[in-house]
C-alpha cells in the first residue's frame, strides 16, 4: 500500500448560470464527488491553492472575469492543476486559445457522458502529481541536514507520511512509544523540519525534574516567589519562544501541574510563579510516553482533559520487533556513525550475525541495536557476538571481566554525554557531575576528543 497515495474526489464548478451549476452538483454528487459551486470565478480562486487536491470545471463567457482570464490566473501558480471548460458557444478561435493556455479540455453544452470520463481521468493526473509533490517532499526532507529517521517497512512510511502532514501545522502531538524506540529523535525531527526549527528545541524530562521544582522550571519563577529566588527566572515555555517544547515521560507530571499544564495548552499563556502577568506563548508542545495513557487515565493517574487535549495528533512509534526488516540498515547505519567517531572499520554483517540479529526480541528497541553496533565496532565481531546467541537478559560479552565491562559502561556514558551536547566540555560535566580534570582524564584513558562530536 502507497501511504502517499491521495484520493481526488473534490470539483469547484464554475458557471453563472444556475440551472448549469445546479445540474453540474447533482450529477457529480451523485458520482461520489465533493462539489463546491461559484456563480464567477473571483470567489472561486480565493478557495483554490497548490494544495487543491481536485479539478475544476468552468464556464468561459462570464461578466466580470471570463474563464480564459482565470484561466491565466490559475496557471500562474499551479501550472498542473487540470482546468476544463465548457461553452454554450462553439467558437474555434476561443478553444485553440484556452489549449494553448493549458486547459485540460473543453465540452460544448449541453453536457455529455463523455464529460465525467474526462473528470475522472483529469482527477486520476491531479492524485498522481499531488502523490509525486508528496514524495518529493518526503525526500527533501529526508536528505536535508538535521534529524534522519531511517526506516523503509510499512509501519515505518505510514509513521513517516503521518510526520510530514503535520510538521508545519500548529497542533501540539502526542508520542507513544516504548523506551528506546526514539520519541527525542521523533521530536527533533518535528521541529527540525519545521518552519520553527530556527527557533529553540527545549527538552525537558518530567520524571527528572524534583516535584517541587517543576513548576517553575517550566513557567519561571519572579523574584521573591519562594525562598532563594533572588531574582526572577525564564521558565522553559518562555525560553522555547516560537519554537517546540518536549515534555518526555509526560505521565509523570503530578496532578497539581497537569491542571495548569492543560491551562497553559488552551490559553496559549504562561504565568510564572509569584507573577500576575501572563506572558503570551508561540510554541508548539510535543509530548512522550512510554505507557498507555488512556489506562492511566481510566485508573484515574492522568488528567483526562489534558490527554485529550495532548491526544489531537497521536504517532505511534513501533517497536523494533515489529520492524525487523529495518535492523539491517540501522545496523550499517549505527556501525558506520561508529566506525568514524573510533576511526576503526565498520563491523562487518555477516549472515550469521544478521541472523542474530533478526532472531533477537530487542526489549531495549534501537538504543539497544545501537549500542550493539558500537560494540561491535569497539571490541570486534569476536567479542561483541560470541558463540552464544543474543539473550535478553545480558548480550554483553561473557568473555568481558568486570573491569572490562564497567570501562565500556563508563566510555559508552561519556561518549553519549558528549554527543547529546555536540562536545560541549561544560554540559558534559554537569550532565556527568563530574570535575573537568576528571573528565579530561577518562577523555584520553578512552581516545576521545571532543572534536569527534562537534557539527
Amino acid at each position: 500500500m502507497n501511504t502517499l497515495a491521495v484520493d481526488c474526489k473534490q470539483v469547484i464548478v464554475i458557471d453563472d448560470e444556475a440551472m448549469i451549476r445546479d445540474s453540474l452538483n447533482q450529477l457529480l454528487s451523485l458520482e461520489g464527488y465533493q462539489v463546491q459551486c461559484f456563480n464567477e470565478p473571483v470567489s472561486a480562486l480565493s478557495k483554490i491553492n497548490r494544495r487543491f487536491n481536485g479539478v475544476i470545471l468552468s464556464d468561459i463567457n462570464m461578466p466580470k472575469m471570463d474563464g480564459l482570464a482565470f484561466l491565466e490566473q490559475v496557471k500562474a501558480f499551479d501550472s498542473e492543476l487540470p482546468v476544463i471548460f465548457l461553452t454554450g458557444f462553439a467558437d474555434v478561435t476561443v478553444a485553440v486559445k484556452a489549449m494553448q493556455l493549458g486547459a485540460y479540455d473543453l465540452f460544448e453544452k449541453p453536457l455529455t457522458e463523455q464529460l465525467l470520463d474526462c473528470i475522472a481521468r483529469a482527477c486520476e493526473k491531479r492524485a498522481l502529481v499531488m502523490e509525486n509533490r508528496a514524495l518529493k517532499i518526503a525526500v527533501e526532507k529526508t536528505s536535508a541536514p538535521g534529524v534522519r529517521i531511517l526506516g523503509e517497512t510499512v509501519q515505518m512510511q505510514q509513521m513517516m507520511h503521518l510526520l510530514n502532514a503535520v510538521i508545519d501545522t500548529p497542533a501540539d502531538v502526542l508520542i507513544e512509544g516504548e523506551t528506546g524506540t526514539g520519541k527525542e529523535l521523533v521530536a527533533r525531527y518535528l521541529h527540525d523540519q519545521s518552519n520553527r526549527s530556527s527557533s529553540n528545541f527545549v527538552a525537558i524530562n518530567c520524571a527528572a525534574v524534583p516535584d517541587q521544582l517543576i513548576e517553575s522550571e517550566l513557567f519561571g519563577a519572579a523574584s521573591g516567589a519562594y525562598t532563594g529566588a533572588t531574582q526572577s527566572r525564564q521558565g522553559k515555555f518562555e525560553f522555547a519562544q516560537g519554537g517546540t517544547v518536549f515534555l518526555d515521560e509526560i505521565e509523570s507530571t503530578p496532578a497539581s501541574l497537569q491542571v495548569k499544564l492543560l491551562r497553559v495548552l488552551e490559553e496559549r499563556k504562561v504565568t510564572p510563579v509569584g507573577a500576575n502577568i501572563a506572558i503570551d506563548l508561540d510554541i508548539r508542545i510535543v509530548a512522550a510516553t512510554k505507557v498507555d495513557l488512556l489506562a492511566l487515565v481510566e485508573q484515574g493517574d492522568f488528567r483526562a482533559d489534558l490527554y485529550y487535549r495532548l491526544n489531537l495528533v497521536k504517532v505511534s512509534i513501533p517497536a523494533l520487533r515489529d520492524r525487523k526488516a529495518d535492523i539491517p540498515l540501522l545496523f550499517k547505519h549505527f556501525s558506520s556513525i561508529a566506525a568514524t567517531r573510533f576511526h576503526k572499520p565498520p563491523a562487518p554483517l555477516s549472515s550469521d550475525i544478521l541472523q542474530r540479529l533478526l532472531s533477537y526480541q530487542w526489549p531495549g528497541n534501537v538504543r539497544e541495536l545501537r549500542n550493539q553496533a558500537e560494540r561491535a565496532v569497539l571490541l570486534g565481531v569476536e567479542l561483541a557476538f560470541p558463540n552464544t546467541s543474543l539473550s535478553n537478559g545480558n548480550d554483553l560479552s561473557q568473555d568481558l571481566s568486570l573491569a572490562e565491562k564497567v570501562s565500556f559502561y563508563e566510555q559508552s556514558l561519556i561518549e553519549e554525554a558528549l554527543e547529546r551536547h555536540q562536545g560541549s566540555i561544560k554540559d558534559t560535566m554537569n550532565t556527568l557531575q563530574i570535575a573537568r580534570k576528571t573528565l579530561y582524564d577518562k577523555m584520553s584513558k578512552y581516545a576521545l576528543n571532543r572534536d569527534m562530536f562537534t557539527d
